[in-house]
């Protein structure tokens, strides 16, 4: 602190260093800071044909609650921020906590601060989505015993009025399948969205959901995002197969091919022992 600060009085006649001495932080309402992560995932679908290329599913993670508030409902990894540590730190020490990985590409999504969003206190929501390159995830029946879970994921528009929007959210895992419809104004982002039935999702985690599959549709219209969701080794075949269940739409090969080629670099290797021809393998275009 200058000796020009510590001189320079208030209103009150009180230095700055006086002013901090006799302030008291209790004398204002101070929400709870929280994150959520919408952690993204592709993975294989089982094949009973070991002959058929794999199709791909896009998956979401979704903790179990096993407290009040909204006990035993489905709602996003996540937790309140410690004092010591910033809101980026937090989410990604919630994502080594929930996934066992690290170094994972993660962004801020949005400040979620509606009043009433959490009934406990005013809590404050910084959202998050982290990518995980689905070779790094392990997933067999049953690992909902853990009170988490990979649920499949989809989402699209199911009805369209001259101004409104409606969309369906849908989130699958083994028996257990929510459906979570929002609607909101055509042109708007899903930030400005209303919930019109959570599905089962606790807070306003079905809102958060939808921010999070509207940047990853958008940014992989311009960005090299989705190779965040591939091994360091891949064919052009999965790559498509990526962009198409996240963007829910099918591409010409030869299309995709064109617009991938300044993503990816090809590599002397092949897939093996895969039940088909082989296919030439790339690696990010560093």
């Amino acid at each position: 602190m200058s000796t020009e600060q510590v001189k320079k009085k208030d209103h009150n006649g009180l230095t700055e260093e006086e002013f901090l001495a006799a302030y008291e932080p209790g004398d204002y309402e101070r929400p709870s800071v929280a994150t959520d992560m919408v952690i993204f995932t592709v993975t294989d679908a089982e094949e009973e044909n070991y002959r058929k290329l794999a199709r791909k599913e896009l998956r979401i993670l979704l903790i179990k609650r096993g407290a009040h508030p909204y006990l035993d409902s489905w709602a996003l990894p996540g937790g309140f921020v410690r004092p010591t540590e910033t809101t980026e730190e937090a989410a990604a020490r919630e994502l080594r906590e929930e996934t066992g990985v690290d170094k994972v590409y993660l962004e801020q999504l949005y400040t979620f601060s509606e009043p009433g969003r959490d009934p406990r206190t005013w809590v404050m929501s910084c959202s998050y989505m982290a990518l995980i390159d689905g070779s790094r995830v392990h997933i067999e029946a049953g690992d909902d015993a853990a009170w988490a879970a990979w649920f499949q994921a989809s989402f699209c528009m199911v009805e369209q009025a001259e101004q409104k929007e409606v969309w369906e959210l849908t989130l699958s895992h083994e028996e257990t399948v929510l459906r979570a419809v929002l609607e909101k104004e055509k042109g708007r982002f899903f930030t400005e969205s209303k919930i019109l039935d959570s599905g089962g999702l606790a807070f306003d985690h079905a809102r958060i959901l939808a921010c999070g599959y509207e940047r990853l549709r958008g940014k992989l219209s311009y960005t090299d995002l989705a190779l965040h969701l591939m091994p360091e080794y891949f064919t052009l075949t999965q790559l498509q197969q990526v962009y198409e269940v996240v963007l829910d739409r099918e591409f010409p090969a030869a299309a995709f091919r064109r617009k991938a080629a300044p993503m990816v670099k090809e590599t002397e290797s092949y897939t093996e022992n895969e039940g088909h021809r082989p296919s030439r393998l790339y690696r990010k275009n560093l």
